[in-house]
């Protein structure tokens, strides 16, 4: 069984569900997102599908609809984000702020009522008015609501995608690796904070930061903005965000005075949610895979919780954590994660002749046929089904995942998990599958977690991919944007009302995703 006061719930994000009405009131063309995914050299050059965000799902305005739905499931939570660029759809640099600083390192900011009053003025206060409406619609059917500040998406004046391409991170402004950007990050944080807290307790800094400096900064004509090799860039990007969350932590709590629910411990829960990925080496007996395989668990999973929980600050990425990376003030600035599980990776190593650049004890490649490297509508070489995005279906590493996190000694919980699957064929038992190797693990008290969060409730827009990886348990028709249950949604909502996933649920996913009887 699940614990009792277990939260069941979905997540989204406001750029991938919100645009889509006829009339585009929905519209947000502010974002680097925007830009990138209607850049003519990208989609001639298939770097993004050719779909378009305007033609989405209109949660902006169907809010109410999609609510009930999920309050109609059973679920209890709900995580959203507010889309920077829709509060400062225009620059906030004049808005000037102190800053501390050690060696280069933020280690203090302090922002000031006054401060806050001056934003107000450059905020789009229809925007913070609807975002209100859907957190009180969410707040009057009794959803425990969690907010994110950042889903990938950053203000058009923060990240010109198209410049650092086209200069290789020269020009900019830079995005996440632009040398402003963890202070504005923080006035954004703080404004947010100052208006939102009456209504939220539990907030997350970023969605997947690993992901957007990763997919960002390490794959030439990657599919996320800029899409450039720039190790440079890479470095300076994973710093920034460690400086923003630890700076965002300060100004959130100074902000959020008021618990919005009797039951929360403190006005302000700050945590970052992470996308983890167990890594695996080729050959376990190797040592190149074995240290493929670290590099690759150090950079994308450890990286930023060892940052904002331990203090380490691995400044030159050559994982030996050294006397001169250690800042105290980073120490503890963590007070939950959420945790994205997906599927794994499998990693050999390759002999690193650029190790004067980048230090790393052996070069990683991920070996395709597992993992997130396998084929569309396939079998892994694992023999396991994969989906229509090409990842393979390993429920056994959500509780693995889990596990890699638990010895940051902070609360998790599980805020995205869930698989692209037009036809729902494997949706329903890749979540009976993943909530059953949850639910053993909760039982012999192998992990704690707190909750589970679905991607997604509704089909939506899937970044550089569009629409056509279909994430949803309810189906949307995208011409009418009528919203449809699929089986899936009836499966989840059975494992919520009794608690613990049915035995014909398992053995029917065991059979269909080819687990075996030793699963």
């Amino acid at each position: 069984m699940f614990p009792r006061n277990f939260l069941w719930g979905v997540s989204l994000a406001g750029f991938q569900f919100e645009m889509g009405d006829p009339a585009g009131e929905a519209l947000d063309p502010n974002t680097d997102w925007y830009v990138w995914v209607h850049d003519k050299y990208n989609i001639e050059n298939k770097i993004v599908s050719g779909d378009l965000p305007e033609h989405g799902i209109d949660y902006w305005h169907l809010y109410r609809e999609d609510h009930a739905l999920a309050q109609s499931m059973g679920l209890n939570a709900y995580r959203l984000n507010i889309e920077w660029s829709r509060i400062f759809p225009k620059p906030t640099f004049n808005v000037e702020v102190g800053i501390e600083e050690e060696e280069g390192i933020k280690t203090g900011i302090d922002i000031s009522e006054s401060d806050l009053e001056k934003l107000d003025e450059l905020a789009n206060k229809e925007a913070l008015r609807h975002y209100r409406d859907i957190i009180m619609d969410l707040r009057q059917r009794n959803f425990y609501v969690i907010l994110n500040l950042v889903h990938f998406t950053l203000p058009i004046w923060l990240h010109d995608p198209i410049t650092s391409r086209a200069t290789n991170a020269k020009k900019g402004p830079l995005g996440y690796a632009d040398p402003r950007f963890p202070i504005e990050f923080a006035k954004f944080a703080a404004y947010i904070a100052k208006n939102f807290g009456d209504l939220v307790d539990t907030w997350s800094t970023f969605n997947e930061p690993s992901v957007v400096t990763e997919s960002g900064f390490l794959a030439k004509k990657g599919k996320f903005p800029p899409g450039i090799f720039n190790f440079k860039a890479y470095k300076n990007a994973m710093i920034n965000i460690a400086q923003a969350h630890f700076l965002a932590y300060q100004v959130i709590k100074k902000f959020d005075k008021v618990k919005a629910y009797p039951s929360s411990e403190a006005p302000a829960s700050v945590g970052i949610i992470h996308n983890v990925v167990p890594s695996y080496p080729l050959n376990a007996t190797k040592k190149s895979d074995i240290d493929a395989s670290r590099v690759v668990h150090h950079l994308h999973n450890a990286w930023i919780p060892n940052s904002i929980v331990n203090g380490w600050i691995d400044l030159d990425f050559d994982l030996k954590q050294e006397s001169g990376e250690i800042y105290e003030k980073y120490k503890g600035k963590l007070d939950w994660m959420g945790i994205n599980y997906y599927s794994r990776a499998v990693v050999k190593g390759k002999f690193n002749i650029l190790k004067p650049l980048i230090p790393f004890p052996a070069f990683p490649v991920l070996v395709k046929g597992y993992g997130f490297e396998c084929t569309p509508d396939s079998q892994s070489l694992a023999g396991r089904p994969t989906t229509n995005f090409g990842w393979e279906i390993y429920p056994e590493g959500i509780v693995e995942a889990v596990k890699l996190m638990k010895n940051y000694n902070v609360p998790l919980m599980i805020t995205e998990n869930g698989i692209a699957d037009r036809d729902d064929k494997y949706r329903p038992h890749y979540l009976a599958m993943h909530l059953k190797y949850l639910e053993d693990a909760i039982m012999n008290k192998e992990i704690q977690l707190n909750g589970y969060l679905h991607w997604a409730l509704t089909d939506n827009y899937e970044w550089a991919d569009g629409f056509r990886m279909r994430f949803g348990l309810i189906y949307v028709d995208l011409q009418t944007k009528k919203r449809q249950k699929r089986a899936s949604a009836d499966v989840f909502s059975k494992i919520i009302a009794e608690g613990t996933v049915p035995d014909e649920y398992v053995k029917a996913a065991k059979q269909v995703l080819k687990l075996g009887s030793n699963t």
